[in-house]
């Protein structure tokens, strides 16, 4: 018959094999498990960066939009500038006939 001694040493060696084998499965399961998640977060982070991505990008269209208008606009008062000071040359001209006509003075210069 088997000793109470040597059940007991089997039952521990079962044991400790048994350990080993729930501690692998569990190493390995675990490791998938972490794999999946780091997995989910590098698509969370590589989403946001394209999505910061195309916001920059629909921020450089704005921005080349506006600058297209400023110089526009520039264009436009410059030519308004100009047109107004031959306005005002005009004038001078035209006032300076005027007060020559209503005194009877008229200047060559």
């Amino acid at each position: 018959m088997i000793t109470w001694d040597a059940a007991m040493a089997a039952l521990t060696a079962i044991s400790t094999v048994c350990a080993v084998i729930f501690g692998y499965v569990a190493f390995f399961r675990t490791r998938k498990r972490d794999s999946e998640e780091n997995g989910a977060k590098n698509a969370v982070l590589v989403s946001d960066i394209g999505y910061i991505k195309s916001s920059v990008d629909d921020l450089k269209r704005i921005q080349e939009r506006q600058s297209e208008k400023y110089e526009s606009i520039v264009v436009r008062l410059t030519a308004v500038e100009a047109s107004s000071t031959q306005a005002h040359k005009r004038m001078d001209e035209h006032l300076k006939q005027l007060h020559a006509e209503r005194t009877g003075y008229t200047s060559d210069t």
